[in-house]
């Protein structure tokens, strides 16, 4: 049977232990050092002590004057008491030159030799030692008593090193209280700051958090999706190679207010809003982004978490499926058209009557074969011709008339390969669907569409209509991401004109809003047929002008 493996001790538990064996380590050192330091000073002050009391009782006149009696003994002794008792010396010892003592705390050893140095007391110093005597160690100060220029006795004063040591112990005892109240708060402080780190961590070792971190390295750069994280400040956090790919921010941005980063207004005050954010589309120079934004809380706001997909690809598919989708409406609506012109025809057969049928059949043909050739006559590339035809059979359906105006001139081979036939599919067939949008309804609706090139140097693309127009104060606010003045369908609003914008931008071309002669909008974009980043040149950016047409 084998046994469990303990589980290593969380990096809280790991910090808990040594702060805490640290802790115990510190207070005891410092108790060592402090014992150590207040015995010193405590034998130091009772040497200082015996001092003093040695020196008063050999300067006083009246041991003088008994030294100089025949029996010093009958007045010094009760006066030795006297300053024992007064001064908290253990012993006041007066004796003669030669160390005989006249006083003593033991009456017995008065008359005896006193044990200790004298030496330097006979050569008229005053010194301190530490020495064994009769009532066992003490620290004792030894000093001469003066008659005149003769030494006639000594006095030795002493405080006795059990004493001393008592003193200590006291101090000592107060030390170690205190010690331990620190012990115990450093304890309780520890263990409430390791909670506080075993809750942040979720209980996770060393290990595991070094693990989970490559983890969350090789997991942020390898996913292809945009990554950016917000701190509670709006702060660049945390972007991984997809984000900064995808926003166009390169360099260190970490730590940066988003509001710095050089984003569209629209981005920027998505990533700076309070709410979710779900699905949103967004426009940066040169990408459609579909942003997803999450706050991050825990009782209180501590940043939001953004994903980032980039949909340029998809939101073109979907361009040209939605083009494609109205084709197919178109062909049906042909189909039942051309069904019933059908039956006319053989009806008119079955009826004798060929040469009606043969009559009619061929104006029809020469009507739809009339509006083919008046479209690739002026456009020549053919897809450009094939998107005109293809908004003109839509136009037809909504009763809005489509026509290409007889200044459009663009020859086949004449588009550059940086100027993708995609992107010229977002550019007119957004804008055709605008006018077409803003001119139903009206009276004698009507779309002009002109394509035509300038020299050999750019591309003009423009769209007029008879709608009621776009107020001068939107006149810039139509390009951005948004805006519409027609009601929202199932799949939102407000992108086509910002695409449009996007797209010309990106070839280093305008996109510009005027009034139409006849009322209503005129749509421009003007693309460069060279590539302006090859010879140098810096891209125009987008501008508008007021205008009186138009819609979004």
């Amino acid at each position: 049977m084998r046994l469990p493996l303990p589980r290593p001790r969380s990096l809280a538990g790991q910090l808990f232990a040594m702060q805490a064996v640290l802790m115990a380590v510190v207070v005891a050192g410092y108790a060592l050092f402090t014992y150590l330091s207040d015995r010193s000073q405590a034998e130091d002050a009772a040497g200082r002590q015996a001092r003093a009391v040695a020196r008063s009782v050999a300067d006083s006149p009246s041991v003088l004057e008994a030294i100089r009696s025949p029996g010093p003994t009958a007045e010094l002794q009760p006066y030795a008491l006297r300053v024992m008792r007064d001064t908290e010396v253990d012993f006041v010892t007066i004796m003669s030159p030669a160390g005989i003592r006249w006083t003593h705390p033991d009456r017995d050893q008065i008359g005896r030799r006193f044990r200790g140095h004298t030496d330097r007391a006979l050569r008229g110093e005053t010194f301190t030692e530490t020495y064994t005597g009769t009532l066992g160690p003490s620290v004792r100060a030894v000093t001469p008593v003066r008659d005149g220029d003769r030494i006639v006795g000594l006095v030795s004063a002493g405080i006795r090193v059990e004493a001393i040591t008592r003193r200590v112990q006291s101090q000592v005892a107060a030390l170690i209280g205190v010690a331990a109240g620190v012990l115990a708060l450093g304890a309780i402080g520890t263990y409430v700051v390791n909670a506080r780190l075993r809750r942040h961590t979720h209980g996770m070792n060393a290990t595991e958090l070094s693990r989970m971190y490559d983890y969350h390295q090789a997991a942020l750069h390898a996913v292809r999706e945009g990554l950016l994280m917000l701190d509670g400040r709006y702060r660049v956090a945390l972007v991984n190679d997809g984000g900064r790919e995808l926003l166009g921010i390169p360099g260190e941005v970490v730590g940066r207010p988003v509001a710095d980063l050089g984003l569209p207004a629209p981005l920027t005050g998505a990533l700076l809003a309070s709410e979710p954010r779900v699905d949103e589309v967004h426009l940066t120079a040169d990408r459609v982004l579909v942003v997803n934004t999450s706050p991050v809380s825990g009782g209180e706001r501590r940043g939001t978490v953004v994903t980032l997909r980039d949909v340029t690809e998809l939101q073109s598919l979907m361009g040209e499926l939605d083009s494609e989708r109205g084709f197919t409406q178109a062909l049906r609506s042909q189909a039942h058209e051309a069904a019933n012109r059908l039956h006319t025809v053989v009806s008119l057969i079955e009826l004798g009557r060929a040469q009606e049928a043969v009559e009619f059949a061929t104006a029809e043909l020469e009507l739809a074969q009339a509006l083919t050739d008046q479209v690739v006559a002026a456009v020549g590339e053919p897809v450009l011709a094939a998107l005109l035809l293809g908004k003109t059979a839509q136009a037809n359906e909504r009763g809005v008339e489509l026509v290409v105006s007889q200044d459009s001139r663009l020859d086949d081979g004449l588009l550059p390969p940086s100027l993708p036939a995609r992107d010229l599919v977002t550019i007119l067939g957004n804008l055709i669907d605008n006018a077409v949008d803003a001119a139903q309804g009206g009276v004698r609706p009507r779309v002009t569409v002109t394509a035509l090139t300038e020299g050999d140097a750019e591309l003009v693309l423009r769209v007029c209509d008879t709608g009621p127009g776009v107020d001068p104060a939107h006149a810039e606010a139509v390009f951005r991401r948004g805006f519409t003045t027609k009601p929202s369908g199932p799949g939102g609003r407000g992108l086509g004109l910002a695409l449009v914008r996007q797209a010309a931008t990106r070839h280093g071309g305008s996109l510009t809003v005027a009034g139409a002669a006849g009322g209503g909008a005129r749509f421009e974009v003007r693309l460069p047929l060279r590539d302006p980043v090859a010879e140098g040149a810096v891209p125009p950016r987008p501008a508008s002008s007021p205008a009186s047409g138009g819609d979004a």
